[in-house]
């Protein structure tokens, strides 16, 4: 295939044209999702300030909003243990050493679904068939952050049920929790922000927008990149072309 641009003759092969604008079709669509991206974080740290701003609710308070609208609300109040039911979030880094984030559920009225709390980080024992002495009370005071929207991608199993209690879960599913609760969990997860027997360490913006369109410039410079060296091979090959 024979272009002229610029006064320049070009010679590109259709199979190279169809991979060279295939990498530069995927390269701007990784930067048009990292712009995306920056526009969710803007919108979430706008609503954490707004929500930061009007305090904790209490339960009650909570649940007289839409739980689609209470993401990222602040909660205080006291809770009931579902005692003896712990699981141990597996593979959370923190303070450069690996260990386990606290996964319970609690009740805040006796007739309410349970919701589970992430109370916070343990370190984790020498082997992983040891796993950490956990100690909750059975009455505790729940001061954190209310998250909708959770859970990650994973491979392989992600319980590892061995018929006592803690038991190690890779990410939280409430497909793998709810069967061991009396009945399912409301689909949130509060994160502890207080500071407890365990570590609290939740972030819930980890990247700001600007990170996000830094990315964003970078894959749109990666795609012209990719371009300017196809343009440049063929410009290449019919110069050398001319001179044979």
């Amino acid at each position: 295939m024979h272009f002229r641009m610029a006064g320049r003759s070009f010679s590109v092969h259709p199979v190279w044209l169809l991979i060279t604008l295939t990498v530069f079709v995927i390269l701007i669509k990784l930067g048009w999702w990292q712009l995306s991206r920056a526009v969710e974080k803007e919108q979430q740290l706008q609503q954490l300030a707004s929500w930061q701003a009007e305090g904790p609710l209490s339960w009650t308070q909570l649940q007289q909003l839409p739980l689609a609208e209470a993401d990222l609300v602040q909660i205080a109040d006291q809770a009931r243990w579902l005692a003896p039911r712990v699981w141990l979030l597996d593979n959370k880094m923190v303070q450069s050493r690996i260990g386990y984030d606290v996964v319970i559920p609690v009740q805040f009225n006796r007739f309410d679904p349970p919701v589970l709390v992430n109370l916070g980080w343990v370190p984790a024992a020498g082997s992983r068939n040891e796993l950490p002495d956990i100690e909750i009370p059975e009455e505790l005071p729940i001061r954190g952050l209310l998250r909708t929207s959770f859970g990650s991608f994973r491979l392989g199993q992600n319980l590892e049920a061995g018929g006592d209690w803690p038991m190690r879960i890779q990410q939280i599913e409430l497909e793998s929790i709810n069967p061991y609760l009396p009945e399912p969990a409301l689909p949130a997860v509060i994160y502890q922000m207080e500071q407890s027997p365990f570590l609290p360490h939740y972030q819930p913006v980890v990247l700001p927008p600007e990170k996000h369109r830094g990315y964003a410039l970078q894959w749109f410079m990666l795609g012209v990149a990719a371009l300017g060296v196809a343009l440049a091979a063929s410009l290449r090959k019919e110069d050398d072309n001319e001179q044979n």
